[in-house]
Formats: structure tokens, sequence, C-alpha cells
């Protein structure tokens, strides 16, 4: 895909890196999720080996400039379920990538994250208040009306603060198939499900909010016609803040999102380590849109500045992790 030109900053919205502290914490645990060395054990997934030089702040930097990006917002990766632990479980694990975040290369920033089994909008407003970019959230806690009820107070807050959301697929536990079927089946069934969930029941509450849907919500605009078909309402089916990121998505898809949602509402992502930036046929001036100006749009007047922080965290090798 193009990226930009001149002095333009080419930016990838949705990558992930896992901070030293973060490992140490996933090693600690006993329980999924979990790491044994390098091996990650999720519930209901086939044991992972996770190769370390995926998560080398510096190696990933030097990586991005030799694709053309100046800027990558990074995050935890929301299917190893953390978000929706116990919160004396969840939050241990969210402090320790959040407490060294601010401290990556500053061509990396990060989205924050937060627990879901209980919404806590003070402490997610305390890891806000650190410079990130926004707030991740899983698409399973926003599949429906009930799941954006509870987290509206972490919505009010992106809107009070004028930052925003972005959704990334949550766990798929119990998924059964081959190694393929976690991102090809439930991620993009969680992902069409929070795009018609915001646009129900998200949008009408927060009508301020910028949103951004990974994997082009699991191409969930193609559904369009049909929305309309059944009873949807053809007034406002494009939303100018309701951002869709291409990641793991082809030429093909990606031009078919765009002719129903409109370029400007597209924005470069990669998910890497898992996979690459998409190759578009699009066009320099769609490039440029979907990894400089689009991607302006969505972060807005974020603060540029990162301040550190520092939280205390005490790893319970028993029974998991505990603040």
């Amino acid at each position: 895909m193009a990226t930009h030109q001149g002095g333009d900053m080419g930016v990838d919205v949705h990558q992930h890196i896992w901070t030293a502290g973060f490992v140490a914490a996933l090693r600690a645990r006993t329980a999924p999720p979990r790491l044994a060395g390098w091996t990650l054990h999720l519930a209901g997934e086939e044991p992972y080996q996770v190769d370390p030089l995926d998560h080398d702040p510096a190696r990933r930097a030097e990586l991005n400039r030799a694709r053309g990006i100046d800027l990558a917002l990074v995050s935890l990766s929301s299917p190893l379920g953390i978000e929706h632990l116990p919160p004396a479980e969840a939050w241990p694990l969210l402090y320790a990538y959040h407490a060294e975040a601010p401290a990556l290369p500053p061509s990396l920033r990060a989205w924050a994250s937060t627990c879901v089994s209980e919404i806590d909008p003070a402490r997610t407003a305390e890891v806000l208040g650190q410079g990130f970019a926004g707030l991740q959230l899983p698409a399973t806690c926003l599949a429906d009306g009930a799941g954006f009820a509870r987290v509206s107070p972490l919505l009010d807050l992106l809107e009070a603060r004028d930052l925003p959301l972005f959704v990334h697929p949550g766990p798929a536990a119990g998924a059964a198939g081959p190694g393929w079927w976690p991102a090809v089946v439930p991620y993009v069934q969680q992902m069409h499900a929070a795009w018609y969930a915001f646009r129900a029941f998200g949008r009408p509450r927060h009508p301020r909010l910028r949103v951004c849907f990974a994997l082009l919500a699991g191409l969930a605009p193609l559904h369009v016609e049909r929305y309309i078909a059944r009873g949807g309402d053809a007034r406002g089916t494009i939303d100018p803040d309701a951002f869709l990121e291409t990641s793991s998505y082809g030429h093909q898809a990606i031009d078919a999102v765009s002719r129903v949602a409109g370029v400007e509402v597209l924005v470069q992502g990669s998910d890497t380590p898992y996979a690459g930036l998409p190759e578009t046929l699009l066009g320099e001036a769609a490039g440029h849109a979907m990894a400089v100006t689009n991607p302006r749009r969505l972060l807005g007047p974020a603060p540029d500045a990162r301040p550190g922080t520092t939280f205390d965290i005490t790893l319970d090798t028993k029974g998991g992790v505990t603040a």
C-alpha cells in the first residue's frame, strides 16, 4: 500500500507489541492466559510459539521505517482475554503493559486497554491520562445493546477527552478447527456484530465518538443492502467518524468496502507481527488518504506528550497476578 510522500507522516493504526513487564506478568501466571517461556497458552486454543524478536521495540521501529511507517499504534492483544478477566487478575496485567508503554520508541504509540468484567472509569481515566492514543476494547464486549450500555461510561470518557476508540477482536475461546479458524470465523463474526451494534446502540448515545474497527469490521459494511432491505435506516449509512482498518485484507476487499463506506474512512493497519501491510490498487491519492489524512482525523488533537508513570505490581506465582 502506498503510504506517504515528502514530510507527511505515514501511520499504521494496528500493531501489537508486548513490553518486558507484561511478558513477565504473563509468565508469572499459572492459568491462561500465560506464557511458559515463549509458549503462549490460551483457554480453548492450541499453544502458540511466540517469536521474542516480534516484541523487540527497536527492531519494530526499524521494520516500520523500512515500510515507510513513521508512527505505529500498538497494543496488547485482546484475543488473550485479559480485559475479560476478573479485576484482581486483569488490572495488574494491564498496569504491567501500561507502565512501560510510554517508554517505547517515539515512533511507537500505544492504545490503552481496560478491564471489561467490571467497568472502572476512574482507573481507565488514570491510564488514559498518561498520553495514550485512545482506548482499545474487545469486540466481544460490544456485540449488542447491553454491551454498549455496560461500557457507556468508558465511551463517555473518550468523548469528553476527544480520544478515539479502537475495536479489536476478543478471545475466541473454545473455537474448534484448524489454526486459521479463530482469525477467519470468530474474529470476523465478532467485528461484524460490533459494527452493527455500534450503528444501532453506540452511535445514537455517543454522537461525537470517533471509532475505528479492526479488519474492515469483518466486512460488515458490505451487508448494507441487506441491512436496508430488512428494515435498516438508509440515512446515515456512511458515518464519517466510524473508521475501518485494513489489516489482513487485500485489494479486493478494501476496494469493495471503499465503494460502500468511502475511502475517507479507511485507515492503514497491518496487525504486525501477525500480518503485513495490505496491498491495494486504488492509486496514490487513496493510499495517501489511508496512511496519512484519515489516521490524522481518527486520532484528532490527542497530545503528543507521553509522560511516564509507575504502577506497583505484585506477581502471585500461585494463582495469577495481583496488584
